[in-house]
């Protein structure tokens, strides 16, 4: 946040469990469906909830090439939400999805992996904000997910890299299929302020 900013972001103490709220709820609807869409037997763990720079995001993300699915919260308290993963891990999840149709050792994503992938991520992405949105007792209506292949350092930075707020909220979150070796990374950067104003309308 820049200097001379005064802006709203207190909250009551009491409330901030809400955020662990949100990061379980989350967590649990997107290790379900996963369980449904793949038949691969998905936890998901929150490992820490932080408030970084968004300069130390992109590091802790890193420079390697991964697939990201991204979606816009056109809702408060909106923003984006990013899920990371590695090609390896890509091409498993969309083998779970495609029995026999995907080949697991060929390099590259073919057009139904792709699809495969996108339609992973867009139940990783609406899990995850329907369970938002029942701890936050409201509706959160999002875009179509989108699928990108590059450095994961990049795209925080088109996300998000010129926004006002210098902070963001990271919920550090795996999701493990433990029998193919799966993790994906969420990184969440709802705008601050206006999930501040959500979570101050709650009875607690």
């Amino acid at each position: 946040m820049s200097r001379g900013e005064d802006r709203n972001l207190h909250i009551d103490i009491r409330k901030l469990n809400l955020f662990n709220q949100m990061a379980k709820e989350g967590a649990n609807t997107v290790a379900n469906h996963l369980n449904q869409m793949t038949g691969m037997e998905t936890e998901m763990e929150i490992t820490k909830i932080n408030f970084l720079e968004i300069d130390d995001i992109k590091t802790h993300v890193g420079h390697e090439k991964q697939v990201g699915t991204h979606i816009e919260l056109v809702e408060p308290p909106h923003g984006y939400i990013l899920f990371l993963f590695s090609a390896s891990s890509a091409k498993k999840l969309a083998t779970g999805m495609l029995p026999g149709s995907a080949d697991p050792s060929s390099s590259g994503f073919s057009d139904m992996e792709r699809s495969a992938v996108q339609e992973i991520g867009n139940i990783m992405t609406s899990g995850f904000i329907d369970g938002w949105a029942n701890v936050l007792n409201t509706t959160i209506d999002i875009s179509t997910p989108k699928f990108t292949y590059g450095a994961g350092s990049k795209m925080v930075e088109n996300l998000v890299g010129t926004r006002p707020d210098e902070m963001a909220l990271v919920f550090d979150s795996r999701v493990h299929a433990r029998a193919a070796d799966v993790e994906v990374k969420v990184y969440t950067f709802p705008e601050l302020e206006e999930l501040v104003s959500l979570m101050q309308k709650i009875e607690i």
